[in-house]
C-alpha cells in the first residue's frame, strides 16, 4: 500500500459523521434485538463489534489531513492499529455474545428494568442511542494512534503494542478464570477470590481500561497538542467502569446476594486496580482494644 498523501481522502468531519451514523444504526439494531429476545445484554455485543469496525475504519480510511508537514502516514502503523481494535472487538464481542446467549439478563440491566418500570424500553432507547456519539468519541484514540507525526515505527509503537497485548491477555485470563470458577458445582453461591480475582474485584474491567491506554501511548507527541485528545477514551472508560455502569451496580448486587462473604472479600481485595491481597489480622489481635480508644477494634491491614 502506498503512503497516504494530502488531498487523497475524505474530510475528518465526513469520517466521524460516518462513524456516528453507522453506530446509530448499530445501536438501534441492538435495541430491537434486546426487545425481541428480552435480554438487554445484546446491547453490549453490538457496541463491541460496532466499535471494532468503527475503530478500524478511522485507522484505515484516508483523510485529507493525513499528511502533516509533508510527512505521510505510515500504512504499517495504520494496519497495526486496525488489527488491534478488531481483535479486541472480536474477543470481547464474542465472549459477551456467548454469555448472553446462555445466561439470564445481566444484573445491571435488571436493575434498570426495576428502576425504570413501564418506561424501560423508552428510556433504554435513549440510553442505547447515546452510545453512538460515545463511540465516535472513543474512535478519536485509534484515529490519532494511526497518525502520529512520525513515519517509522519506534519505541512508542512497540510499547503500545506490548501494553495492548498484556491488557487483552489479562482480560481474557480474568474471564477464563471466572468462567472456570462458575463451572465448578462446588463453587455454587461462592465468590471467586483466586487468580486475578484475588488482586482485584474487577480485573476484567481493569484490563479493559488498560486496553484503551495503549492508543495514547502510540499517539501522543509533545509536538502535537491534538494528539493528547487520545486520552479521552481511557479517561471516559475509567469513569464509566469504575463509577458508572460497571463497578457500582455489580457491587450492589453482590452485596445483596452474598452478604457477609462479600464484605470479607471486599476487606481483602482491591476494588479496581491490581494490588496484592490485604492480609487479615488474626482473631485474637482483632479483639484487642486500641490503646488510644478502648472501644475500637482493628479489622484488616495491608
Amino acid at each position: 500500500m502506498d503512503p497516504v498523501t494530502a488531498g487523497s481522502g475524505v474530510s475528518i468531519l465526513m469520517l466521524f459523521a460516518g462513524v456516528l451514523g453507522f453506530m446509530a444504526l448499530v445501536m438501534i439494531a441492538s435495541w430491537l434485538t434486546q426487545k425481541l429476545t428480552h435480554n438487554t445484554g445484546w446491547v453490549d455485543v453490538f457496541w463491541s463489534y460496532g466499535m471494532g469496525v468503527s475503530g478500524a475504519a478511522v485507522a484505515l480510511i484516508a483523510v485529507n489531513a493525513d499528511t502533516v508537514n509533508a510527512l505521510p502516514v505510515s500504512p504499517v502503523r495504520r494496519w497495526i492499529v486496525a488489527i488491534m481494535i478488531l481483535l479486541w472487538a472480536a474477543r470481547l464481542g464474542t465472549y459477551v455474545a456467548l454469555r448472553v446467549a446462555r445466561s439470564a439478563e445481566d444484573v445491571r440491566y435488571r436493575q434498570l428494568r426495576s428502576k425504570w418500570g413501564g418506561r424501560f424500553e423508552v428510556n433504554l432507547f435513549g440510553f442505547v442511542l447515546v452510545q453512538a456519539p460515545a463511540a465516535a468519541l472513543f474512535a478519536i484514540a485509534p484515529y490519532l494512534a494511526a497518525r502520529p507525526q512520525r513515519y517509522e515505527l519506534g519505541v512508542q509503537d512497540i510499547l503500545a503494542i506490548l501494553i495492548w497485548a498484556t491488557a487483552l491477555g489479562g482480560e481474557s485470563l480474568a474471564d477464563a478464570q471466572m468462567k472456570r470458577f462458575k463451572a465448578n458445582p462446588k463453587n455454587q453461591g461462592k465468590i471467586c477470590d483466586t487468580g486475578l480475582w484475588a488482586w482485584s474485584r474487577h480485573p476484567n474491567y481493569f484490563f479493559e481500561w488498560i486496553v484503551w491506554l495503549a492508543y495514547p501511548v502510540m499517539a501522543i507527541s509533545t509536538d502535537d497538542p491534538v494528539s493528547w485528545l487520545s486520552l479521552i477514551a481511557p479517561v471516559v472508560m475509567f469513569a464509566v467502569l469504575r463509577f458508572g455502569t460497571g463497578v457500582p451496580p455489580l457491587e450492589k448486587s453482590m452485596a445483596a446476594s452474598r452478604g457477609k462473604a462479600w464484605d470479607e472479600y471486599k476487606a481483602k481485595t482491591s476494588t479496581f486496580l491490581l494490588l496484592p491481597p490485604r492480609k487479615k489480622v488474626d482473631a485474637k489481635s482483632a479483639q484487642k482494644p486500641s490503646p488510644k480508644n478502648p472501644s475500637s477494634k482493628t479489622g484488616t491491614k495491608r
